[in-house]
């Protein structure tokens, strides 16, 4: 497996986040934005495989070697989207396109629905909408998002003896992943504690969002999209048991391609991720 990247670190206004960067300075510029919890490890194997392309792999804010919010701030989607536009001002595109996954492709959707002379293009893995919730369920939920951040002070991190141990933790998590997609992210993921080693993300990250949006809101970013879309869908994925999105999908022009595989099949192994480089080769390279 290639892996061939550039580390580099970006000083944005508000936070220092940390990067990949796979391809030639004069290619198609695309920024890569990852799932929850994961990190650039998650495009390891695949962007190597995307021919032309400049791109930026980003460890959100709170994940892997990137800094984590102050005090006081969240991890709301539109603040991952304000980062997104802060790092492209940074590499001075003023136009790009965006690979993004699960929590990546979410934070892609509403970045270019709300901002469409921004994004050119959008190649999303397993991921369109976020989590919604109506109106009705806002009291209580914002309720236990709130109590919950008051107990964070009392939670703390696992922390694995071996490095092993906290791979097959990663296995069986959120999102379930092969051995070796579990070690790439462990690699990146993981710092050295007294005891073992324990993950890099910020805590508050597994804290429960304290307002979601309504499904009326979801369906108006998706459908605010003017640029061309690429979704793959995973079979064995997070997507295909939502009904409501797949009626969604059914009048929208995006380019949709089924492929076997779980939620991280562009990671899981080296067959999964050359099927989605097929898939999104001859989509990215085009203006």
């Amino acid at each position: 497996m290639s892996t061939g990247f550039e580390e580099v670190r970006l000083s944005l206004a508000h936070i220092e986040l940390a990067a990949h960067l796979y391809g030639p300075e004069d290619g198609v510029p695309v920024l890569a934005l990852h799932g929850w919890l994961d990190n650039a490890a998650s495009f390891a194997r695949l962007a190597p495989k995307l021919e032309g392309l400049r791109i930026v792999a980003l460890d959100f804010a709170g994940h892997g070697h990137s800094e984590h919010r102050s005090a006081g701030a969240g991890y709301a989607l539109w603040d991952y989207a304000y980062d997104v536009l802060q790092v492209a001002e940074q590499f001075g595109w003023e136009r790009f396109s965006i690979l993004g996954h699960s929590m990546g492709a979410i934070t892609a959707v509403l970045l270019a629905g709300a901002m469409p002379e921004r994004i050119a293009r959008l190649a999303l893995i397993d991921g369109l909408v976020p989590y919604t919730g109506e109106a009705e369920q806002a009291p209580q939920k914002l309720g236990e998002a709130l109590r919950a951040r008051l107990s964070l002070t009392d939670k703390r991190k696992p922390v694995y003896a071996e490095m092993a141990r906290a791979v097959e933790a990663r296995m069986k998590g959120v999102g379930a992943v092969s051995r070796e997609a579990a070690e790439l992210l462990a690699q990146r993921g993981l710092m050295p504690v007294p005891g073992g080693y324990t993950w890099r993300t910020d805590s508050r990250l597994t804290l429960p969002s304290p307002l979601r949006l309504t499904w009326a809101h979801a369906q108006a970013f998706v459908r605010a999209l003017q640029c061309p879309v690429s979704l793959v869908l995973a079979e064995q994925g997070m997507m295909g048991a939502q009904s409501a999105v797949r009626t969604l999908l059914q009048d929208l022009p995006f380019e949709v391609h089924r492929l076997p595989g779980g939620h991280h099949l562009h990671l899981d192994d080296e067959a999964g991720a050359q099927l989605v480089a097929d898939c999104f080769n001859p989509f990215l390279r085009l203006p």
